[in-house]
């Protein structure tokens, strides 16, 4: 006889995954995680799948993916039924983003690796301003 899986409150999913509970409630909120079932207090319980799918939530989100297509990927996931195209020509448009900005970061690094290269030494110390008194009774009256 097969065991039953293992149900989990919110609180310990959000201790063992590191997102917090009320991130887990807007997701839940939104559509993206469904609870496997509740418990006769109506807490939200959750299967094994929950920490793959939090996963990939936060992949999908780092990349900067709308909730809407998180939700159709997780949707046609867990379906089976994947309509890719539309995700595949995001990921790699962002992929796109990425590779530009590191572009863009690596001219940066050898502007600023030039410029240190070129950098003239003051020998520690600072340039002696005149005390402000000095200052004052040098000025024309």
């Amino acid at each position: 006889m097969p065991s039953s899986p293992v149900l989990q409150k919110i609180g310990a999913v959000a201790q063992r995954s590191g997102v917090p509970v009320k991130t887990i409630r807007f997701y839940c909120d939104q559509g993206l995680l469904q609870p496997s079932a509740r418990s006769e207090g109506r807490y939200r319980l959750f299967d094994q799948t929950v920490y793959d799918e939090l996963a990939l939530i936060r992949m999908l989100r780092a990349l900067e993916i709308p909730l809407v297509t998180i939700g159709e990927v997780l949707k046609a996931r867990r379906s089976g039924i994947c309509h890719c195209d539309e995700l595949k020509g995001t990921i790699s448009r962002k992929a796109g983003e990425i590779e530009q900005r590191i572009s863009d970061l690596q001219q940066l690094h050898g502007e600023l690796t030039r410029m240190l290269a070129t950098w003239q030494a003051c020998g520690g110390r600072r340039p002696s301003h005149p005390p402000l008194a000095s200052a004052a009774s040098a000025a024309p009256g």
